[in-house]
C-alpha cells in the first residue's frame, strides 16, 4: 500500500468475524482448546483450502470451529481489528454469528462480552472504533433467524449496532426472514443483508421489497437491471461491495468486468470491504489500493468513499459526527 493510500482513514462496513481468522490464529487457538483440525483445511502455502462457494462455506464453518471460550472471541477481535488500524481504518463494523457461537458452546453473551473486551483494547491502542452487526445464517432456516434475531434484541449491548443475514444466497426467499427483522427492526435497530452476489438482481429486489433494510451486503449485481440502480439510488440503499470476494469467489472473472465504478457513477452509496480477508487473499488497506489500482479511483474519490461509509454506518449519530470529520477534517 503506497503512502497516499495508507494515509487516507478508512472505513468498513462488512466483514465476518469468524472469516477473518487468519491460518496461524485459528491453529494457535486450536492448540490451546485441544482441538484437532481437519487436515485438508489449509493449503501447501499455508492458505485456506476450497474450489467454490459452497467449499468456502464448509472451510469457513471448520476454520471457526477451533473456537472454544470467549477469550477465543476476544483475541479474533482484537487480533482483526488491530490489523484494520495498522491500515489506517477508523472504524469498521463487522459480523457476528451467534449460531457458530452456539455450535461450539459458547453461548451469546459469552460472544459479545469477548468481542466487546477486544475492541475495548483495540480502542485504547488505536485511533479506532469497532462496531458489531449479529448476523442470522440464511441456510440454517427462518425459525433459528427468529432465535437469532429474538436473542439479539433480548441482550441488548451498546457495541451491537444492527442486524443482518450471510449464508447461502439461494436457499429460502427474503419474505422468509420477515418475521426476524421486523423483531430487530420494531426494537429500533437498522439491518442489511447479502444480496445480488451469487444470486442476480431478483435477490437484491427481494431484499428491498420484502425486509426493512437500509444496506445490501454486496449487492454488485443489480448492475445487470437499470431501474434497480434508480431505485436503490431513489430509496438511498447502501451497496457494501466487496472486489476482491467477488474475484476470488469467481462472481466476475477479472478487474475490468467488476462494476465498482458503475455503480458509483449511478450515485449510489459504496463502501469497501473485505469480507473474508485470509479466505480472499485481502484486506481492507488493499481494497483501497486496488480501487486506486484497478479502478482509478482518485485519492480525493477514496476520502468520499470513506464518507459515505460512515453515513450508511449503523453507529450512532455523535460518533457519526466525529467520524466525519475525522474523515473531511
Amino acid at each position: 500500500m503506497n503512502k497516499k493510500i495508507q494515509d487516507i482513514p478508512k472505513v468498513e462496513l462488512h466483514s465476518h468475524l469468524e472469516g477473518t481468522i487468519p491460518p496461524v490464529l485459528v491453529r494457535k487457538i486450536a492448540k490451546r482448546n485441544k482441538i484437532k483440525l481437519k487436515d485438508d483445511l489449509f493449503t501447501a502455502k499455508d492458505s485456506f483450502a476450497w474450489s467454490d462457494f459452497v467449499a468456502f462455506l464448509k472451510a469457513y464453518d471448520e476454520a471457526s470451529f477451533c473456537l472454544r471460550k470467549s477469550i477465543d472471541y476476544e483475541d479474533i477481535t482484537y487480533e482483526y481489528y488491530k490489523s484494520c488500524a495498522i491500515e489506517g481504518t477508523i472504524y469498521a463494523e463487522t459480523f457476528i454469528s451467534p449460531d457458530h457461537a452456539d455450535a461450539v458452546g459458547i453461548n451469546y453473551k459469552e460472544m459479545i462480552n469477548g468481542c466487546a473486551r477486544g475492541i475495548d483494547r483495540v480502542e485504547k491502542e488505536f485511533d479506532f472504533i469497532g462496531r458489531l452487526i449479529v448476523s442470522c445464517v440464511r441456510h440454517l432456516g427462518p425459525d433459528q433467524a427468529v432465535k437469532v434475531a429474538r436473542l439479539m434484541v433480548d441482550n441488548p449491548h451498546p457495541y451491537v449496532v444492527g442486524f443482518g443475514m450471510g449464508g447461502n444466497e439461494s436457499m429460502y426467499t427474503m419474505s422468509d426472514f420477515a418475521p426476524a427483522y421486523n423483531i430487530v427492526s420494531e426494537a429500533g435497530y437498522p439491518c442489511t443483508v447479502h444480496a445480488g452476489e451469487v444470486c442476480g438482481p431478483e435477490s437484491v429486489w427481494d431484499a428491498i421489497n420484502s425486509l426493512p433494510i437500509s444496506r445490501i451486503g454486496h449487492g454488485v449485481r443489480s448492475v445487470e437491471d437499470d431501474k434497480l440502480l434508480v431505485e436503490l439510488f431513489k430509496r438511498n440503499i447502501a451497496l457494501e461491495v466487496c472486489p476482491g470476494s467477488n474475484l476470488a469467489l469467481n462472481v466476475y472473472p477479472d478487474w475490468e468486468s467488476h462494476p465498482l465504478k458503475h455503480i458509483l457513477e449511478s450515485g449510489i452509496s459504496v463502501s469497501l470491504n473485505s469480507d473474508d480477508p485470509p479466505f480472499f487473499n485481502t484486506s481492507v488497506g488493499k481494497e483501497y489500493q486496488n480501487a486506486a489500482s484497478f479502478f482509478d479511483l482518485s485519492a480525493e474519490k477514496l476520502y468520499e468513499i470513506s464518507a459515505m461509509a460512515i453515513e450508511a454506518s449503523f453507529v450512532d449519530d455523535q460518533t457519526k459526527d466525529k467520524l466525519i470529520a475525522k474523515i473531511t477534517g
